[in-house]
């Protein structure tokens, strides 16, 4: 068994991010009934200047609803991108801030900068992500353009540390 390699330096900041993360959400859009779910996301690294970021989304039934696997790269003191793939054949690259409170809370406000999807996938335009954290505590807003609606609300949660 060998141990991890050392977190990058250009990923120290977020040292605290990585691990498991677990909590409530709730979701609405024009097109569907608002829904709730339970979600788990995991941080880790493997020494490069990254995150590694999954997420998974359970029904209040326990079963599977969405999932999505990308990458978080800090790219300057206080800037990032978001790279993220969902099997429903959506592709997300984000640009956004990243903003340190007095507190040591840190919050990243990405926008999409390009979506790809497949031929079958439905058709989004815009994502905007909101990402809080602060000590055990890890929340998040996403807002959407989707399937010919305006850029409005989605999706919001608040996860706690699992591990």
């Amino acid at each position: 068994m060998t141990s991890p390699p050392p977190l990058h330096p250009a990923v120290a900041p977020l040292a605290g991010l990585v691990g498991t993360w677990t909590g409530p959400g709730r979701g609405e859009y024009p097109t569907i009934e608002d829904f709730t779910y339970t979600e788990t996301v995991t941080f880790g690294h493997v020494g490069k200047p990254f995150l590694a970021y999954q997420q998974r989304t359970m029904s209040p039934a326990g079963l599977p609803m969405h999932a999505e696997m990308g990458y978080l790269r800090p790219v300057g003191a206080d800037t990032a991108e978001l790279v993220i793939a969902q099997p429903t054949g959506i592709a997300e690259i984000h640009t956004g801030s990243m903003l340190t409170a007095a507190d040591g809370s840190v919050e990243f406000r990405f926008a999409s900068a390009t979506i790809a999807s497949t031929p079958t996938a439905k058709r989004v335009d815009e994502v905007r992500r909101t990402i809080r954290w602060h000590g055990d505590v890890l929340s998040y807003e996403l807002d959407m353009s989707a399937v010919g609606e305006p850029l409005q609300f989605h999706l919001s949660a608040r996860l706690q540390r699992s591990s």
